[in-house]
């Protein structure tokens, strides 16, 4: 046996873990679709006028051992000091069972959107506990299944009140108690849309002058006061009333569904969910059920399946996948689903009675610390607090802060004379003492008796959390197993290939997810002093060089905290520039019909007028549409948004042209970023004319997507456009920001430098053209069967494919839905349903997948078109079939059988696995029951009960 040197390229070894396809089995697939080689293949595909240069060069790839090795060595530049700062983020304490069986498990972070709900009952169960959680706690009818952060949940607030006021105003009245980064989010969200926000006094605050006012409660300097008033007095001006709500202080402090307020919104992030320097982080949004098709977000609801049991899915989902494009007030299309979950359980875990503990120990523990400062002299507000407190130390501000971060504490500094103190779950007595120390004061925490410093009136009088769900045994077996069961109803990227068109369900490697939970990525907190974040600093720095290097951009910004998040920054920035020309008049965005659904929405959010332009035959622009329009709206064209390779799955060669019309009509040109993974290494963006794009992060850089959430879509810009980037109250910058933090979710952001470090140049760019094989292999064998819409002149797809399904709904009935439910059955989550073209599938393989795996997917494929055939050709019933029973649960199997075709037929068709099969706890679940009888808390046990009979 020869023992010597094999000849395998470095990404051989180096990479297997991301791209699937062995180099054998390469070699066969291209022998399926007709190319020489990979290289030719890629030839085919890519326009020679697209591709970059110079490959990508970063050096040798990582190993995982030497990746881990450099992780520590940069997360070891993290201080992490005791963050008492406040201001929203709080220290709190993950109970292990849900870290490891939530937060650490690939079968909750690799999860989608649960769009096929049949297949996605355990997180929307999950959801539906966060929603209910929320309701509660609110003391309002009706809940969203989270929001970004609480800043842009203030904004999102903001906005709705606008829509559902009576009033007529323009202006919105903001309690100057809001925390800075809020106020400074809604001042960012209310320019463009001509909104002027009025900071104030609640107590000055008048009523008929605005459409609605948000409150802080408490206030951001611990200030606890009953707004009934004011909002009774908006109210009876036809205005909204909002509380931005701090839940865990909801458990002793009066809620704003008693006050009278119409929407509460905050951050649920102190209910187990790791500071993470700013996230990612849960945020809610409740409301009166009057309101509920007013909202943003997602809403989890119940409904009923087709043999009438009980089922979660998403309700009005029209709205949410945002049907009305231009005509949409936001362009919220993900959530914090991971997070949210996590929120969820952590309530779960400790009832109604456990999160009113860890609030009355929280709240003694800040009397105990007032009364020891007061005691000493010191002058403390408010006199009415739960966790904060302000206190007056004159000059003597910078020497106090210095003391507290020499005992390991950060305090927060406010204005020049007053130290902001904010205590947590985590705070211990010695972080009393040694708080007391760093003013001076020598004591014990046992000295001072802790009485409640809540006024009766203020007291919650009202019971919350009274569903079973958070009264079950919450011994760690029960709750392990409840969070397992819960798992395996669902089907995650850890059982199938996730086929989504433009969302890129990669590999999400277990030595890139590692880092995350590091006490130095997790526990600091976003305003933490620079000098104890050099870590993330060199971190968010090294990859901002290389996205810039991968995308042709001159600056990476970080803050936007999901894609929308990300097109809506860009269109801001591009928005500033204009006005910084003198031409802030620029108001028309060119979008294509094809584009995503958040284009037109984010250029209404910025104040702009949305021209659709028209697709060509073949799905590309129609160029002689688009220059009529660019040249009608010569003189106020602002921009046009693109998306490359279009969303037809093929690299436009025109591209280039498009941007060249639009910079000569004097506008800027917005790439969106959702299909990256078939450009990284062949082509960049910014070569191609683009003046920004935003990058999914959870995408093409192995963020995973949490069951819907989270997300980064950081974007990069050409250097004309740096100085108009979004800034932050606590980083600087002439713009406003668009995120409650200053780089949005920066724990998620150790993932993808992971994988660019132990991909390498080389093994990104192999990742894309491996991508681009496997788009063509599915497109090679499924052709004959379905018709693969949209090719390039040489009959090649970018990394995504759409199969026209629209013939058989006339031939056989079968519709695109059938043929989704059916995959179901074959062990696979469907392809992106009806977009960009109404009756099609979209399928994107992604490099990660093996050849086998991608066979699986085509034979089953290949067999629903077989069964399509047995209904043209009169062997199956029109209506009652393997296609139109999908998909088919274990209660099917085993009760009576009275269907023209055989067991087997229907649980085990040709892609199932035998013994590790994929069984859905429902059958198809009912959308129309589910929209018209709205219930979006947990319903009752009986009811339960009722529909297992």
């Amino acid at each position: 046996m020869s023992f010597t040197p094999t000849d395998y390229l470095p990404y051989d070894f180096a990479n297997r873990r991301h791209i699937g396809p062995s180099p054998e089995e390469m070699a066969e697939m291209l022998k399926t679709v007709g190319a020489s080689s990979l290289d030719a293949l890629i030839d085919d595909t890519l326009p020679a006028a697209i591709r970059q240069e110079q490959p990508l060069d970063f050096g040798k790839a990582k190993s995982e051992r030497e990746l881990l090795h450099h992780m520590r060595v940069t997360a070891g530049k993290n201080k992490v000091l005791i963050s008492l700062i406040g201001q929203g983020y709080h220290g709190t304490v993950t109970p292990p069972a849900i870290q490891r069986n939530i937060f650490e498990n690939p079968a909750w972070y690799t999860a989608y959107t649960p769009y096929q709900p049949e297949i996605s009952q355990g997180r929307l169960e999950a959801l539906l506990n966060y929603q209910t959680m929320v309701s509660d706690l609110t003391g309002l009818e009706i809940a969203n299944a989270s929001l970004l952060d609480e800043s842009t949940a203030c904004a999102e607030a903001m906005t709705m009140a606008q829509r559902v006021a009576k009033s007529k105003q323009k202006a919105f009245f903001v309690d100057r108690d809001c925390h800075p980064q809020n106020i400074a989010v809604i001042e960012t969200r209310a320019a463009p849309l001509g909104i002027e926000v009025i900071v104030g006094n609640p107590d000055k605050m008048e009523a008929d002058k605005v459409f609605g006012a948000l409150f802080q409660y408490p206030g951001t300097y611990g200030h606890v006061r009953d707004f009934t008033g004011q909002i009774a007095a908006l109210h009876a001006a036809g205005a909204i009333g909002i509380v931005s709500a701090d839940p865990l202080a909801l458990t002793l402090l009066k809620e704003p569904g008693a006050m009278g307020a119409d929407i509460a919104v905050g951050s649920t992030q102190r209910f187990g969910v790791p500071l993470g320097f700013g996230g990612p982080h849960a945020a809610y949004m409740a409301t009166k059920s009057d309101y509920a098709r007013a909202m943003p977000g997602r809403l989890v609801g119940v409904s009923v399946d087709s043999h009438g049991n009980r089922a979660y899915r998403l309700s009005l989902q029209t709205r949410e996948q945002h049907i009305r494009r231009e005509k949409a007030t936001s362009n919220v299309c993900t959530a914090q689903a991971l997070l949210a979950v996590m929120a969820s359980m952590y309530a779960v875990f400790h009832g109604p009675k456990g999160l009113k503990a860890i609030a009355q120990r929280i709240h003694r523990k800040t009397v105990r610390l007032a009364n020891g400062l007061e005691d000493a002299g010191f002058k403390v507000d408010p006199k009415v607090f739960f966790d904060t407190i302000t206190v007056d130390v004159g000059p003597l501000q910078g020497a106090i802060v210095k003391s507290a971060v020499d005992e390991g504490i950060n305090l927060r500094r406010v204005g020049e004379r007053r130290v902001g103190i904010t205590l947590d779950e985590c705070t211990r007595p010695e972080n009393i003492e040694a708080v007391w120390r760093a003013f001076g004061i020598v004591r014990k925490d046992d000295q001072f008796e802790a009485r409640y410093r809540v006024p009766e009136d203020l007291h919650r009088t009202t019971d919350y959390l009274t569903h079973p769900v958070f009264h079950m045994n919450r011994a760690e077996t029960e709750m392990m197993r409840y969070m397992r069961r819960l798992a395996d109803r669902d089907l995650a990227l850890d059982r199938a290939m996730i086929p989504l068109g433009s969302c890129t369900m990669k590999l999400n490697s277990a030595a890139e997810m590692m880092p995350v939970s590091w006490r130095e990525f997790a526990r600091l907190h976003p305003f933490a002093p620079t000098d104890q974040t050099r870590g993330y600093q060199e971190l968010i720095t090294d990859l901002s060089d290389k996205l810039c290097a991968i995308t042709g951009y001159a600056a990476i910004s970080m803050q936007p905290n999901s894609g929308a998040q990300g097109e809506y920054a860009g269109l801001l920035t591009i928005a500033a520039w204009h006005r910084a020309q003198g031409e802030g008049h620029r108001n028309i965005c060119l979008i294509p019909t094809s584009a995503h659904g958040t284009n037109p929405a984010s250029a209404q959010m910025v104040g702009w007028k949305v021209v659709p332009v028209k697709s060509a035959a073949n799905g590309d622009i129609d160029l002689e549409d688009f220059r009529a329009k660019a040249e009608k709206h010569s003189g106020n064209l602002a921009g046009c948004m693109i998306t490359y390779p279009s969303t037809h799955g093929v690299f436009e060669e025109t591209v280039t042209e498009v941007c060249d019309i639009v910079h000569a009509h004097g506008g800027q040109v917005y790439i969106d970023g959702a299909n990256m993974n078939a450009m990284v290494g062949l082509s960049r963006p910014g070569d191609l004319g683009g003046d920004v794009s935003h990058l999914n992060l959870h995408k093409t850089f192995c963020i995973p997507h949490g069951g819907g959430g989270p997300g980064m879509g950081p974007i990069g810009v050409k250097a004309h456009l740096v100085p108009h980037l979004p800034g932050h109250p606590a980083t600087g910058g002439t713009e406003g920001p668009v995120s409650a933090a200053p780089y949005g979710s920066p724990s998620l952001l150790p993932i993808s430098w992971a994988y660019i470090l132990m991909m390498g140049g080389e093994g990104l760019t192999q990742a894309t053209r491996v991508a681009i094989l496997n788009a063509n292999y599915i497109a090679k064998r499924l052709e004959g069967a379905f018709d693969v819409l949209y090719r390039g002149k040489t009959g090649r797809v970018a990394h995504e494919c759409i199969i026209d399904t629209r013939p058989y709904a006339d031939s056989a009935g079968v519709t695109v839905d059938d043929i989704a439910k059916r995959l179901i059955d074959n062990g696979f989550h469907a392809p992106t349903m009806s977009w960009p073209v109404a009756g099609t599938l979209m399928i994107e393989p992604t490099e990660s997948e093996t050849k086998a795996e991608l066979d699986r997917f085509c034979d089953a494929m290949l067999a629903i078109r077989e069964e399509i055939r047995d209904i043209e050709e009169g062997r199956f019933d029109k209506d009652n079939n393997p296609l139109k029973n999908a998909p088919h649960t274990m209660e099917d199997l085993v009760r009576d059988w009275d269907r023209p075709y055989t067991r087997e037929q229907g649980c085990f068709p040709p892609g199932a696995f035998r013994v590790d099969k994929y069984w859905p706890p429902v059958n198809r679940v009912d959308n129309v029951y589910g929209d018209r009888h709205l219930v979006c808390t947990c319903p009752p046990m009986e009811d339960y009960a009722e529909a297992a009979e």
